[in-house]
């Protein structure tokens, strides 16, 4: 499996800039901060596993490990795009009750990424945008374009999600 790993990023200043992962779902650009980022896969695939949410595609094997992989679009109540060649799988690590959680997020493209300043970004809207507010951390603007930044936090962090996710990942484990 390709993969890209991302070097540790700097700790942003909180009234400076920020550096985000951004990546296209559809024809929307999202980003989710790259300091939750572990590397990024290209897609070859994943293992199906039973009893899962459908926002689940499966897991895959990274260095030994089954990794749940979280289809993004799904998860958003979106319609799953077409798997490409651009597709890719990105890996983040998350807090949990349990400690440090590592998930893959299925994506469409990842683009670049991205310098944001302070200034540039808005708080998440309380109405109007097609992702839930408690998803989103803000909205960035960049080159007169806007970025939906996700808080990777919440979209992996249902509790019941990363309930299924943890049961599946260790049944999968112990199958292989």
């Amino acid at each position: 499996m390709s993969s890209l790993t991302l070097a540790p990023a700097q700790p942003a200043v909180a009234a400076g800039s920020a550096q985000y992962l951004s990546f296209m779902l559809g024809r929307e650009m999202f980003a989710i901060g790259i300091l939750a980022v572990r590397e990024i896969l290209e897609y070859l695939g994943v293992t199906p596993v039973p009893q899962m949410p459908p926002c689940i595609s499966g897991v895959i094997n990274l260095r030994g490990t089954a990794v749940p992989v979280l289809d993004l679009a799904r998860r958003l109540e979106r319609e799953p795009g077409a798997i490409s060649k651009r597709t890719c799988i990105i890996v983040v690590e998350v807090d949990s009750a349990e400690g440090p959680f590592v998930i893959g997020i299925l994506v469409d493209a990842v683009n670049a990424v991205l310098d944001i300043d302070a200034a540039d970004i808005e708080a998440p809207p309380t109405f109007g945008a097609q992702v839930r507010a408690e998803m989103l951390q803000g909205i960035g603007k960049v080159q007169g374009r806007f970025v939906l930044l996700l808080n990777v936090q919440s979209v992996v962090s249902g509790s019941d999600l990363a309930a299924l996710m943890s049961r599946g990942a260790g049944a999968q484990a112990t199958a292989d």
